[in-house]
């Protein structure tokens, strides 16, 4: 693999088998979330345990579950007991996995009749029972709460899925039918991923597959090392709050972290016993057991080191999440300070080190809920960012508003179930303003939020509008990007459950600039009224005619308000994205009496 161009077609058509495989999926899926959202994610990996591509579109929150639990499922099924056509499928999250909803499917890929890689896929099914349809569970104490867990078992074989196991998920399911429809779509875009990775055998031979892979991962982690390299050295520490668990509500748990970026050359500091490594990470997250593999020519040095020391213990609540998790948080804060190019494998995580201590908020141990495994892990993301933000200033990022999850559900059989989730707004970065109402993100799909159309199709609701929230932006020399609110009308009764957080605690601006307008979920009744609903509540009854009101929070915004240009000023409120009202309050501006008032967009 000496031929530069030969290796950058090979590395292209790696992420393309991956990324014809979730587009398989999205395309084959039955749960509306898939469907519409096309939130699925898939990955080439090897028997080495080693994450060698993933989708264009897959979140780093889902590769990372599925390559820190491959070594779990090959621990328990062996490569010598694997047969052609096999499938296996696990979504324990104590050993790699997400929470009970999000199901991992591996395939193995043989070669000169021996597994040598794994093509892999994982979705968010429609729901595997727990205590609110849809998988949220806000309230849930602990993870038997959540849905019906499964270790690596072996889901299909060569002539078909395993009966067995079939019987199993459609017994704990509300809809049955359509996880099993999500399940065949998982299968199926294995087997292309499969016969994609089949191809490049063949075309390459195994030997030259394998150089290539190899030089394909060296060569990331050279990319990775030369851009962290290009970072001011030093430690830099910062931490962030979670409002509350949805138990005591008002008690806030806070994440913490400390970022060291050694000196060129420096070895790396051997982790404290009992910690987790981003590399190599296998039995339930507390043990190092070396490098992730590779060739040797890549460059030695340390790593950054990311350590979340001093973060809040795990608590009977729905707001810890497991080790792959956070890793994928930690790595996702770490990549967004270097050269977006850079390609994400096994490569890159060689040259970052995350460190999670066992039994905290970031690295749960049974019987914990992960269900709301989003919550810290947005923290831990949102506290890199800021520790970051303090080496690397001229590439500051204020706070940001997060997704805000939530399910419609019918209040009984026949079941259907609506999930979604808003996005608040992006905090303000050096010099610009934050994206409105996308949220500082690395957990979702393609588009994410399912349009209006065919939610009302399949769903008895109208949705009667989608809007930004004009002044829910941080007021800043650089803006907060806005919320959103969105708001959902009953045609039939139904449960709804919320799990949000950033509704009490608003995102801080920074050097000056303000903190983002804080949201909330709400009911509103037939006359009218709005009734604000907790932030993490379980099945709360609406009826026909009511209306479930959705809004985000906005991002903090940078540098002091009354040091932003008036012509921006001026324009945002031309565009609606500030009120009259927020242009005096907050920026000084002086409106001529007749100006007229602008509305929100839509």
């Amino acid at each position: 693999m000496n031929d530069a161009l030969t290796a950058e077609v090979l590395r292209n058509a790696l992420v393309v088998t991956a990324e014809e495989a979730s587009v398989v999926v999205v395309r084959s899926a039955y749960s509306t979330f898939i469907v519409e959202g096309s939130d699925a994610s898939a990955a080439v990996l090897d028997v080495r345990g080693r994450l060698i591509a993933q989708s264009m579109a897959t979140t780093l929150m889902n590769s990372m579950a599925l390559k820190v639990a491959l070594p779990f499922l090959l621990a328990d099924h062996p490569p010598g007991t694997m047969a052609p056509g096999d499938a296996y499928v696990m979504n324990d999250a104590y050993r790699g996995g997400v929470h009970t909803n999000d199901l991992l499917v591996y395939r193995p890929v043989f070669v000169e009749g021996e597994p040598a890689y794994l093509t892999a896929t994982m979705i968010h099914v429609s729901d595997l029972g727990g205590l609110s349809a849809g998988g949220m569970a806000p309230l849930a104490t602990d993870i038997f709460l959540e849905g019906l867990q499964l270790p690596p078992v072996r889901l299909a074989t060569a002539e078909g899925i395993v009966p067995a196991v079939e019987a199993i998920l459609r017994a704990n399911s509300r809809t049955p039918d359509k996880v099993m429809g999500d399940v065949r779509a998982l299968l199926a875009g294995t087997a292309v991923a499969a016969a994609r990775l089949s191809c490049l055998v063949t075309e390459y031979g195994a030997a030259g597959l394998a150089e290539g892979i190899d030089a394909y991962l060296d060569y990331t982690e050279a990319r990775t090392r030369a851009a962290l390299a290009e970072l001011p050295r030093g430690r830099f520490t910062a931490s962030y709050p979670i409002d509350d668990d949805g138990i005591h509500p008002g008690r806030p748990h806070i994440v913490r972290v400390t970022v060291t970026l050694p000196t060129h050359g420096t070895e790396a500091p051997h982790p404290v016993t009992g910690q987790s490594r981003v590399r190599g990470t296998a039995e339930r997250g507390d043990t190092e057991r070396g490098e992730s593999g590779g060739g040797g020519g890549a460059p030695a040095g340390a790593p950054v080191v990311v350590d979340f020391e001093g973060t809040g213990p795990q608590v009977p609540a729905a707001i810890n999440s497991s080790a792959s998790q956070s890793m994928a948080a930690a790595v996702f804060a770490v990549r967004c300070f270097l050269d977006p190019t850079i390609p994400m494998n096994d490569g890159c995580l060689r040259a970052i080190d995350v460190r999670l201590p066992v039994g905290s908020l970031l690295n749960a141990t049974p019987p914990h809920p992960c269900g709301g495994r989003f919550v810290p892990i947005y923290a831990a993301m949102e506290a890199v960012f800021q520790a970051l933000s303090e080496a690397v200033p001229e590439r500051a990022i204020a706070a940001s508003g997060i997704l805000q999850p939530f399910s419609i559900a019918a209040v009984g059989a026949p079941y259907w179930i609506h999930l979604s989730y808003d996005f608040g707004g992006v905090g303000a970065r050096r010099g610009l303003d934050g994206p409105d109402a996308t949220g500082v993100h690395f957990g979702i799909g393609r588009n994410s939020v399912p349009q209006a159309e065919p939610v009302e199709t399949r769903c008895p609701m109208i949705v009667e509008s989608v809007e930004t929230i004009p002044d829910s932006g941080g007021p800043g020399t650089f803006r907060g990007g806005l919320g959103s609110r969105t708001v959902l009308r009953f045609l039939a009764p139904c449960h709804v459950t919320t799990r949000g957080d950033r509704l009490s605690l608003a995102p801080q601006g920074r050097e000056g600039g303000l903190p983002g307008r804080l949201g909330g979920f709400y009911r509103r009744h037939q006359d009218g009224t709005l009734e604000r609903l907790p932030s993490k509540a379980n099945n709360v009854r609406f009826e026909k005619g009511e209306a479930f009101v959705v809004e985000t929070t906005g991002g903090g915004g940078l540098g002091p308000p009354l040091s932003r240009d008036r012509a921006l000023v001026e324009a945002d409120l031309r565009a609606g994205l500030i009120t009259e009202q927020g242009a005096r309050r907050d920026y000084g501006l002086v409106i001529p009496a007749a100006s007229p008032a602008h509305p929100g967009r839509s």
